[in-house]
């Protein structure tokens, strides 16, 4: 016994023990990582990092996808944190400066989309819904409902809460390049949304994929690194384009390619299923919405440039964009392309977006409001 402990004792002179040596060694680094991310917090915190929006939980009880109501926001993209824009949330949860009010007798106009429509990059007084608001007042409230991802479907359930719950007269429904296949439940389910998925006649029908907000929503909305991560620098996106990189380089799947912000294939599955959506689209909108055809318009975003439109044709979006019109115009809507108007000679050279962002910027906000202003719907709303 007199032995074991002369051991332990020469042991404890010659230095720590393996394990507290390990300790060190791997205790350390990670001390040192948690430090750093506990400054990168605190300094994120003090600078324009972009917040989101903070969705509400969407189910068959609360069916309408909305933002939580009077909340700030701040938005920004990049790496650098550039293109700065403070704004809020109303008092019904839309991303708009004014309050939204169901009993106010101005009439109202609704317009519905996806970010084009919500608009968060642009400045508020330049966007579509406040020029028209501005060109309007005191004939008509012109009030917006939209949500970024939003695809098509999705636009059937705002468009029918802006008449029934608003009293909305007319509604201005904006169309865009994903916003085709990413209504189809089989391509793309996004939490909180309306898409199409097949019954068990093979119908294609309405379904709402809930949207449960939990604590890991919660942590990363309260936490100024995890959103720097995932909304500016966009971290899985990043990574998914990676993934899409390896499966190229090793034959198993094609190279990404975009054109109108969507992929341009055009597999017979993919436009087979979009095509069926929408007819079920067009079958579901009047008794969704509630409206006469007169009270309907759909603006229509194009490639923008010759050059842009040269390199999409017979993309997805060249196809599909050109269905959307045909279905539409042969039903009796009124659709407006906003191509023509993008490439009129007067407007030869002007850009309608950002050179790191495709969203519409000020400029295309304005040439879709004198669209707007300039049509049919409108000026019979306004009689």
């Amino acid at each position: 016994m007199q032995r074991d402990g002369r051991a332990g004792d020469a042991e404890s002179a010659t230095g720590p023990s393996r394990a507290s040596r390990l300790a060190t060694a791997f205790g350390l680094p990670v001390l040192s990582v948690v430090l750093c991310l506990i400054v990168a917090e605190v300094v994120l915190h003090f600078m324009p990092v972009a917040s989101g929006l903070g969705s509400m939980p969407v189910d068959a009880a609360h069916p309408v996808f909305h933002f939580a109501p009077n909340r700030p926001f701040v938005f920004s993209q990049g790496w650098d944190m550039h293109r700065v824009r403070h704004g809020r949330s109303n008092n019904e949860g839309w991303i708009d400066d004014q309050d939204y009010r169901r009993d106010d007798p101005t009439p109202l106009l609704a317009i519905v989309g996806d970010s084009y429509i919500e608009a968060q990059m642009v400045p508020y007084a330049d966007t579509m819904q406040v020029r028209l608001g501005r060109s309007l007042d005191g004939k008509l409230r012109v009030y917006a409902f939209a949500g970024s991802g939003a695809p098509l479907s999705q636009y059937l359930i705002w468009a029918g809460h802006a008449v029934k719950d608003y009293g909305a007269r007319g509604v201005v429904i904006n169309v865009v390049g994903n916003d085709f296949d990413e209504s189809i439940c089989a391509l793309k389910r996004s939490p909180g949304f309306w898409c199409y998925g097949e019954d068990g006649d093979g119908q294609l029908r309405l379904r709402l994929i809930e949207h449960r907000p939990g604590v890991g929503t919660s942590l990363v909305r309260a936490s100024a690194l995890a959103r720097y991560l995932l909304i500016n620098l966009q971290v899985m996106q990043h990574v998914w384009r990676v993934q899409g990189l390896v499966d190229w380089l090793f034959g198993t799947a094609a190279q990404a390619q975009y054109a109108g912000n969507t992929a341009v294939q055009a597999d017979e599955r993919r436009l087979r299923l979009s095509r069926a959506m929408l007819d079920a689209f067009f079958r579901d909108l009047p008794e969704r919405v509630g409206l006469p055809r007169e009270r309907l318009l759909f603006t229509l975003d194009g490639f923008r440039t010759p050059a842009t439109a040269e390199a999409g044709r017979g993309s997805y979006f060249d196809l599909m964009r050109q269905a959307f019109l045909a279905k539409a115009r042969s039903l009796g809507y009124e659709v407006i392309d906003l191509d023509p108007l993008f490439m009129a000679p007067a407007r030869a050279g002007l850009r309608y977006d950002y050179p790191d962002d495709a969203h519409w910027s000020g400029s295309g906000h304005a040439v879709a409001a004198e669209a707007v202003a300039s049509s049919r719907m409108l000026a019979g709303l306004l009689q």
